[in-house]
């Protein structure tokens, strides 16, 4: 832990493990190891600019492989400058080959050769075997629960397989001269070659560089598009626009000319998310073994080559594939209805001869196309906005078409808009898989496709599903009564005839339940397994006699509430076993978490111990550090604030004293995952309002000590469902009861029309001696959004209330200006505080008794709800006043009602998570929670609880998984947990 450059260790342990398993949910590393190499004193500056040139390829949007090849860079860099790494990362280094996109990282000549041998050795001299004294060597390959047969890489046999269009296939194919002497050297023959390295060097293959050449991605890139010109065209050069002579598909040739920084800086990113998308497809599909994973071509029927398009595009490259993409809805062709019987308002499908078809005039002077089916009954139109001329063809008059979409009344008749089509070409088949059943409709096909890729389906459902293994353990189906998994796929493709067609389209058939438990129940499954792990590490076992206790909450001024009492008793007895503490505390605004927190941090200090506690902004960081030294100094304990804010002999100092340890409890924001932040002894890292730090801000902070306990703690309350699934590796504890003499507080919504009653009220407020906040969605004027900013509202606020002193606070203020208006509103010299969202977590100013919200629609409901929480923190009855504009849209008009009806964080909370769904509740700051294909978070809590209740029975019962019964879950947790967590997919 001594060496400048150790704290990258438990961030990299997190992005490398398991094959890089994690390494889609992890963001900002390149800050962390930016702060950390600023202040490594004393490391070899060539090792330093070694770690410097990977540091652009760390994070997205970096290409998966980049992102792969620069981690095992840095491993080897840190291995060099003499940090002893874990096995783990030991086998990353040492088996982990740096392919050719490794080539792209610039690095200083004398030391390229070193890094190549040390991470990329020679063919000559690369070993097969691990050296002495790494994991596989010791005979340790694998955690006690994971199967012994290895899985292959994922891709490994699919380039082979798929047919590329010709021009990719031009690109890749390489040339004449290639070989040992070329730039693109293959590996001695009969060695595998890691699918980034094949596709790596697959790009560049006619055009590589000569060996060892720092060529840049881009150049490669141009490189392989180069190839691919028709012979005698001239190669484009890199960062050109295409013109006629080197795009066949281009008409006449645009003006060339360079594009801007921007462009380029656009262009990268896209790229680089396209990239993430295609890995994301090959991790979330069907088995890597057994006949499954056979591919397509094997499958002995020709497929049509824009099927074989549409299927490579997604991913969709092996049998078992096919199985795994799972029908977006459902079309009732059991009998189709005439065209008479459809009904306007509803979707409907229906089966009709083309009368006419052509362009026609609309509205605004714009065409549309419109086409008349009929059939015996009668006949309804086809209309498309914006259609292109190859529409036209699709509607050959005399032709038999399937129509389905939602039919519209109009005055010319009915119609339907944008409806769907599909050939009608063996409608009296009895046997056809189109028509006379419950019809699947695939996501990502267009109608031509539906047919040929439901027909594909069918035969790989009838022949191939039986392959598939069970996963389950026979006595957990038999006591939920869940079908089989063979069973259950080959009926959500093709359900029977008396299936529920509604519950079919809700994806709550028994089938799509056996497999939304499939999915939660492993994804508890390897939480449960994450969790042990943890467990199972040695930690610190404190001293948590009574006595100590009782001083711990005697420093405190005042009783705590029978919620934190009950809190205090989980953490105490979590700190008192020998393994490490890992608790999230949850609690509503003002429920006492820092008292707890407080508590907790006693207990490691009357132990000798340090502690950390982290905070997400520079004013909660100072109003913790003010409540810990009033109450701690006096017991003797001294505490620290590190900041970004201060001279820099100040922060110098502190941070000494911590590394000294004279600081016993050090108070920081991000400033604390600084490299050059370091610990004595810590026994206890607090992060506060975890939702605003990332995973890896979490274990980067854990290794500032050896295995300290961590209490997380947040006043976003999360679902129960949200809890389960994010923080399953956690033990969870709620303090779900308020102190006394908390007033609740009144909530209204105004528009803004109302907004004179609402500075009424507020100058009822002021002159009563109490306080007031109006919080604005912007710092300043924008030319985008027609809103008012806090600048402006400031002056104007100033002029209503004259006899009042108004501030202004906001995020980007220095943090001295922050530190002197918040002081002042403290000291009640200011009145009226003008801000933003800054305010929006752990201010506590209990003389503030009014909360006003401009532009209330545009805020989230927890945002709403930790704003609102700023008041009420006194004897005085409170109020929240939220101001809405009139034009609201449906989820911000329900926001606002939920908010004037509860002042209960998690029903808000659960309201949220209705409203948004998981994805957009958490946003981009959660990372890790995976993409769940079948289950519905929302809908689906039941079948959470039991599988969660299931996992957790297995692995206290079978600890490593070594039963029998549980070889099918090994497996399945190999394919599925490393980065495979979606079972299925829906588009």
């Amino acid at each position: 832990m001594n060496h400048p450059l150790a704290s990258l260790i438990r961030p990299l342990k997190y992005a490398c493990q398991r094959d890089f398993a994690q390494l889609g949910t992890v963001r900002d590393l390149r800050t962390l190891m930016e702060r950390t190499l600023e202040s490594a004193g004393g490391v070899d500056a060539r090792v330093l600019e070694d770690l410097r040139a990977a540091l652009p390829h760390v994070d997205p949007p970096a290409p998966p492989e980049h992102r792969k090849a620069a981690l095992r860079q840095v491993l080897g860099a840190l291995k060099l400058s003499g940090v002893v790494l874990p096995e783990e990362l030991e086998r990353v280094v040492v088996t982990g080959e740096i392919n050719a996109v490794a080539a792209s990282f610039p690095r200083s000549p004398e030391r390229a050769h070193v890094l190549e041998g040390e991470l990329n050795p020679a063919p000559s001299r690369r070993r097969l075997t691990p050296p002495p004294g790494t994991l596989e060597a010791r005979g340790n390959t694998v955690p006690p629960w994971r199967s012994q047969d290895p899985v292959p890489p994922v891709g490994g046999a699919v380039p082979a397989a798929t047919p590329a269009p010709a021009s990719r296939q031009q690109a890749r194919s390489p040339s004449p001269g290639a070989g040992p002497q070329g730039g693109n050297a293959g590996p001695v023959k009969g060695e595998p070659v890691p699918y980034g390295a094949r596709m790596a060097a697959s790009r560049g293959a006619s055009t590589g560089p000569a060996q060892g050449d720092a060529q840049p991605y881009g150049a490669r890139m141009a490189a392989a598009r180069n190839a691919a010109v028709p012979a005698g065209a001239p190669a484009r050069a890199p960062g050109a626009k295409p013109n006629a002579s080197t795009d066949p598909r281009k008409g006449a040739p645009p003006a060339d000319r360079a594009p801007t920084e921007k462009a380029r800086k656009k262009k990268a990113k896209a790229v680089g998310a396209e990239a993430s998308r295609s890995e994301a497809k090959l991790l979330s599909i069907a088995p890597r073994t057994g006949p499954l994973s056979a591919p397509l071509k094997t499958l002995g029927k020709r497929l049509g080559p824009r099927l074989v398009a549409v299927l490579d595009k997604k991913g969709l490259r092996r049998t078992g594939d096919i199985l795994f993409l799972l029908p977006r809805c459902y079309e009732d062709r059991r009998k189709l209805r005439t065209i008479a019987e459809l009904i306007p308002g509803e979707r409907g499908v229906t089966v009709g001869t083309v009368k006419t078809a052509d362009f026609v005039p609309g509205r605004g002077g714009k065409r549309m196309f419109r086409a008349v089916v009929g059939d015996r009954s009668g006949s309804i139109a086809a209309t498309y906005f914006n259609a292109g001329p190859w529409l036209k063809s699709r509607f050959s008059v005399g032709k038999q078409l399937v129509l389905s979409g939602e039919v519209r009344a109009s005055m010319n008749g009915r119609e339907m808009a944008h409806p769907e089509l599909e050939p009608a070409e063996d409608l009296e088949n009895t046997t056809s898989v189109h028509f006379h059943r419950i019809v699947p409709v695939y996501p990502g096909f267009e109608r031509g496709e539906q047919r040929s890729f439901r027909e594909l389906a069918s035969r790989i459902s009838e022949q191939h599903a039986h392959h598939l293994e069970e996963p389950l353990p026979a006595d957990l189906r038999r006591r939920y009564h869940l079908m089989g998994l063979p069973d259950a796929l080959r009926f959500i493709h093709f359900p029977p005839d008396d299936a529920d067609l509604e519950a079919l389209d809700a994806h709550q058939s028994p089938a799509h339940r056996r497999l939304a438990f499939d999915e939660l129940f492993f994804l508890q499954l390897g939480m449960a397994l994450k969790r042990q792990g943890v467990k199972a590490e040695e930690g610190i076992a404190f001293n948590v006699a009574p006595e100590r206790l009782d001083k711990a909450r005697a420093a405190l001024p005042f009783q705590l509430t029978g919620a934190q009492a009950r809190v205090v008793g989980d953490l105490s007895r979590d700190m008192a076993r020998p393994e490490p503490m890992n608790r999230l505390v949850q609690g509503d605004v003002g429920s006492g978490k820092t008292a707890v927190a407080l508590v907790a941090g006693m207990v490691a200090l009357q132990d000798g111990y340090q502690v950390a506690v982290m905070a997400p902004t520079e004013i909660l960081a100072e109003q913790h550090e003010r409540t810990f030294r009033r109450i701690l100094e006096p017991l003797g304990y001294r505490v620290g604030l590190i900041s970004a804010a201060g001279t820099a002999k100040h922060k110098r100092e502190v941070r000494e004293s911590v590394a000294k340890g004279d600081i016993h409890l050090a108070v920081g924001t991000h400033a604390l995952l600084e490299g050059g932040v370091s610990f004595q002894k810590l026994g206890l890292v607090v992060i506060d309002e975890q939702h605003r730090f990332g995973v890896l801000q979490r274990h980067t902070l854990m290794s500032k000590g050896l295995t300290p306990d961590v209490l997380v703690m947040t006043a976003t309350p999360i679902p129960r469902t949200l809890a389960m699934t994010l923080y399953g590796d956690l033990d969870v504890s709620i303090i779900d009861q308020l102190p006394p003499g908390r007033t609740p507080i009144t909530t209204r919504v105004f528009n803004n029309e109302q907004r004179a009653r609402v500075y009424e009220a507020v100058g009822a407020e002021l002159a009563k001696g109490h306080q007031a906040y109006v919080v604005y969605p912007l710092v300043e004027e924008s030319e985008k959004l027609d809103l008012e900013d806090a600048t402006q509202g400031a002056t104007k606020l100033q002029v209503v209330f004259p006899n009042a002193s108004v501030g202004l606070l906001h995020g980007r203020m220095k943090p001295e200006e922050k530190d002197a208006v918040m002081e002042a509103f403290r000291d009640k010299r200011i009145q009226l505080l003008v801000c933003t969202t800054v305010v929006e977590v752990g201010v506590d100013v209990p003389n503030a008794s009014v909360m006003v919200v401009e532009a209330a629609e545009r805020f989230g409901l927890s945002q709403l709800h930790q704003l609102r929480g700023r008041v009420g923190r006194g004897a005085a009855a409170s109020y929240c006043f939220l101001v809405a504009g009139a034009a609201r849209s449906w989820e911000s008009t329900e926001r606002l009602g939920v908010m004037e009806r509860s002042s209960d964080g998690f029903v808000i909370a659960e309201k949220d998570l209705e409203i948004r769904g998981p994805g957009e509740f958490l946003g981009t700051r959660q990372s890790g929670l995976p993409e769940l294909a079948v289950a519905n978070l929302v809908r689906d809590g039941d079948l959470l609880s039991l599988a969660q209740v299931e996992a957790r029975r297995i692995t206290d019962a079978d600890p490593q998984l070594q039963k029998p019964d549980h070889q099918g879950l090994v497996k399945a947790l190999e394919e599925r947990w490393e980065g495979r967590l979606a079972l299925a997919r829906v588009g």
